[in-house]
C-alpha cells in the first residue's frame, strides 16, 4: 500500500506544479490572493440550495438512491452508516459518497441481466446467474468491438437506465412520461430480483471509489477547500461541525467556479479574471493528452475510456483529424432512457450517431478560443454547469486542449510550503491510495 500511495501522490504534485509554472501572474498577487483565501472560513460559503444536505443510508437499496439523487437535482450524496449513533467520529458515521457515475458503472456491469430478466419476465427464468457480465459489462471490463454488444437489445437499454436518472433538472420535457411507460419494468426488476434488490448503495461504494470522503470543519479555510478540489481532484468536500450530527455544508467544484462568477467588480478577481487563457498558461491539459473517441468509434467505447482513465467527459473528434463535433459524458448514458431506439442496431451505434439522435437532450458542448479571457470561461462553465470547456481554434473547431472545474479553481491558488497540518496529510495519503 505504501509503494502504491507514492506512486499516486506525484500525479498531484506534478499537475500543481506544471499550472503554478505556467502562470503568468505576477508572485505578489498570487501570493496576497491566496493568503486572503487561507483568513476565509468555510462557514462563509453559502449553503446547499436547498438548506439541508441529503444523505443516504448504507442500506439504502440503489433504485431509491437513484429516486433520491433525482428528486432533489443533486449528483452525489454522503453515505451514512445505518447503524451508528450521532455522537460518533465522522468515521464511523459516513462510509463516502455515492454519486451517479458509480451507480452508471454498476448498472453498466449488470444491464444484460436486467435485459434477460425483463424478456423472461424473472431473471430465474432467464437462467442467469448473479456472476453474469453482459455486453456493457464487456465493455466496462475491457472488452469493446461488435462481438462484445452482439444481441443487445432495446430491453437492454431501457434495463440500463433506471428511471429516476430522467427526472433531474434539464431533462428533455417528455421524461416525465418516458420514465412513467419505459421505467416502470426496470423498477420491477430492481425492486424483485437478483443480484438488483439485494444490492445496496453501501457495496456500491465498495467497489467504485470515485468520489472519496474527505471533510473539514466550519472553521477550515477555503483556501484547503479550493487546493483539495484542485490539487487533489475531489469533487466535492463535505462540511462536518464536531459535536453536531448531519453534515452541514458539501462544496462542489461546480458551487466553487460559480461562487467565482459572482465575484465580478472585485478587483482580484477582475485582476485574474481579464488575463487571456495563454497568459494563464491555460489549456493545462495540450490536445496530444486529450483522450478523445472518434466520431466512427461506438459509444460503449467513450464510456468505457471514462471510466479508465476516471474522467466525466470526452469530445468527439471527426474520423480524420482532430476537429471537435461533440461531446459525451458519463451521466449522457441516462438518456438512453428517453431514447430506446437508439439500440435497435446497438452493436453499430457510433459516438456520431449516438450525438445525432440526443441532440435534443444533451448540454451543449462548450468551447472558447486560446485568446479568450477567463471570466468568459467561467461564465461559460457556470451559465450552462458544464465541468469542462473545450479550447478550439479556426472555423472547423480543431481541438486544442481542454479547461476543467479543476482547472479553473487552479489558477486562484498555489500551496504554501507546509500548509497541510498532520491530519490532512495523512488524509490524503489514505484518498489517495485508493
Amino acid at each position: 500500500m505504501a509503494q502504491e500511495t507514492q506512486a499516486k501522490i506525484p500525479s498531484c504534485d506534478s499537475y500543481f506544479e506544471a499550472i503554478q509554472s505556467r502562470k503568468k501572474l505576477p508572485f505578489p498577487l498570487q501570493q496576497v490572493l491566496t493568503s486572503a483565501f487561507s483568513q476565509i472560513p468555510v462557514s462563509s460559503f453559502p449553503d446547499v440550495p436547498s438548506g439541508k444536505v441529503v444523505e443516504i443510508e448504507e442500506d439504502t437499496s440503489i433504485i431509491d438512491a437513484v429516486r433520491v439523487l433525482s428528486e432533489n437535482k443533486i449528483m452525489a450524496a454522503p453515505v451514512r452508516n445505518s447503524g451508528a449513533r450521532d455522537d460518533l467520529d465522522w468515521k464511523q458515521r459516513y462510509l463516502g459518497i455515492i454519486d451517479y457515475s458509480a451507480v452508471i458503472l454498476w448498472v453498466m456491469e449488470n444491464a444484460e441481466l436486467a435485459a434477460m430478466a425483463l424478456s423472461a419476465g424473472t431473471a430465474t427464468a432467464a437462467g442467469v446467474g448473479l456472476g453474469a457480465v453482459g455486453a456493457m459489462g464487456a465493455v466496462a471490463l475491457g472488452a469493446t468491438g461488435p462481438a462484445a454488444v452482439a444481441g443487445l437489445t432495446a430491453a437492454a437499454v431501457t434495463a440500463a437506465m433506471a428511471g429516476g436518472f430522467a427526472a433531474e433538472k434539464g431533462m428533455g420535457r417528455d421524461a416525465p412520461s418516458a420514465v412513467d411507460h419505459l421505467g416502470e419494468d426496470f423498477y420491477k426488476i430492481l425492486q424483485n430480483e437478483e443480484p438488483f434488490k439485494s444490492t445496496t448503495v453501501k457495496s456500491i461504494i465498495e467497489s467504485y471509489r470515485w468520489s472519496p470522503f474527505l471533510p473539514v470543519s466550519p472553521d477550515t479555510s477555503m483556501l484547503t477547500v479550493l487546493l483539495l478540489l484542485s490539487k487533489y481532484r475531489l469533487r466535492n468536500v463535505p462540511v462536518i461541525e464536531i459535536g453536531r450530527p448531519g453534515i452541514r455544508n458539501f462544496i462542489t467544484q461546480s458551487a466553487v467556479v460559480q461562487g467565482l462568477q459572482q465575484c465580478k467588480g472585485r478587483d482580484w478577481f477582475d485582476t485574474i479574471s481579464s488575463r487571456s487563457l495563454s497568459d494563464l498558461g491555460l489549456p493545462f491539459m495540450p490536445c496530444n493528452e486529450v483522450i478523445t473517441v472518434k466520431s466512427n468509434e461506438l459509444i460503449l467505447e467513450a464510456f468505457k475510456r471514462m471510466k479508465d482513465n476516471r474522467i466525466g467527459g470526452l469530445p468527439v473528434t471527426k474520423e480524420s483529424s482532430r476537429n471537435i463535433v461533440g461531446n459525451v459524458s458519463i451521466r449522457d448514458i441516462r438518456h438512453l432512457l428517453l431514447k430506446p431506439e437508439l439500440f435497435s442496431n446497438f452493436s453499430q451505434l457510433t459516438a456520431m450517431d449516438f450525438l445525432k439522435r440526443t441532440i435534443d437532450l444533451a448540454r451543449p458542448m462548450v468551447t472558447c478560443k486560446s485568446d479568450d479571457r477567463l471570466g468568459i470561461v467561467i461564465d461559460r462553465l457556470a451559465s450552462a454547469s458544464a465541468h469542462r470547456v473545450y479550447v478550439v481554434d479556426g472555423d472547423d473547431s480543431e481541438l486544442v486542449g481542454v479547461v476543467t472545474l479543476r482547472d479553473v479553481i487552479s489558477c486562484f491558488v498555489y500551496e504554501p510550503p507546509g500548509h497541510f497540518d498532520a491530519y490532512f496529510v495523512l488524509a490524503i495519503k489514505d484518498m489517495l491510495s485508493q
